[in-house]
């Protein structure tokens, strides 16, 4: 059995790292409450944004357009939202996984990251990254999602890749965050889901095709970005706050476990000083 100053010091440690535990959950609270308001205020039209776009390419005819035809290359462009700190479970690597497990291979994905934990991640395996954007996902603004909006649809335009991805954590509710993949570009009709409305009803443009989706399409991507980000602030912090209650949870548990210890090594001690002493006296005696 440890001494009694080893189980003491044990237990101040327990406490002290208790402590932490209790103010990373509570900062983690109180930016949950923000980012979860952020997020359920963006999310019909993150939601929708998809929708419409989906559903105005069901209603179109046969048409050509850079966004909507594939262009030869064969790599991928994935917008990787993770966070740029740990400490909140299986967060940042279930979004790295999320992207080992759809068919991203290191040879054909160009990462575009938002967040350190995952990019690294996946950089040790031999992913490429070609931009960086982790310092925007601490303080996300919709001029952020623009510019990285416009660098994948560069990229796409010049035939650098053929598919837009993005990969990021669905906020549900505080205790489930889901991983999701979202292709953003190619858009077919083929893709869009259709209704029997859908395919009686076609589209008509004014001015024209190639006008009007040259300004809707890189909006419609700067949305869904800004959106994702959202979503992904709020999962992080939700995770990160599960996290931190089940370590304060389980600091409990080792305190108690520890303080049983030290009550019996004291009375251990007690009752070997007992014999000790009564010993003495009937030798004395």
């Amino acid at each position: 059995m440890a001494s009694m100053r080893d189980i003491k010091r044990r237990k101040g440690s327990v406490q002290s790292t208790q402590q932490i535990t209790k103010a990373m959950k509570l900062v983690s609270t109180v930016k949950l409450q923000k980012a979860r308001a952020r997020a359920e205020s963006c999310s019909a039209y993150f939601h929708r944004m998809y929708e419409t776009i989906h559903s105005i390419l069901a209603r179109t005819g046969p048409l050509i357009h850079p966004y909507l035809q594939e262009n030869g290359s064969d790599q991928k462009a994935v917008i990787l939202i993770s966070s740029n700190r740990g400490l909140a479970g299986g967060y940042n690597t279930n979004v790295a996984k999320k992207l080992l497990e759809s068919g991203f291979t290191k040879e054909e994905t160009r990462l575009y990251a938002l967040g350190r934990k995952a990019k690294d991640y996946l950089t040790r395996r031999g992913y490429q990254v070609a931009e960086d954007y982790s310092d925007a996902i601490e303080e996300p603004l919709f001029s952020d999602a623009q510019t990285i909006g416009r660098a994948v649809l560069e990229a796409y335009e010049q035939g650098q890749v053929g598919e837009i991805d993005l990969i990021y954590t669905d906020f549900k509710n505080t205790v489930t965050q889901e991983p999701r993949v979202m292709k953003l570009l190619p858009i077919s009709p083929e893709e869009a889901e259709q209704t029997p409305d859908d395919r009686l009803t076609l589209m008509n443009y004014e001015p024209d095709e190639e006008t009007v989706l040259g300004e809707l399409i890189p909006q419609y991507i700067h949305s869904l970005i800004y959106g994702a980000m959202m979503q992904a602030i709020a999962s992080e912090n939700s995770a990160r706050m599960q996290a931190m209650d089940n370590a304060t949870g389980n600091a409990e548990e080792m305190i108690e476990e520890l303080s049983l210890l030290y009550n019996r090594a004291r009375q251990n001690s007690i009752t070997q000083e007992l014999t000790e002493i009564i010993a003495g006296a009937e030798a004395i005696g």
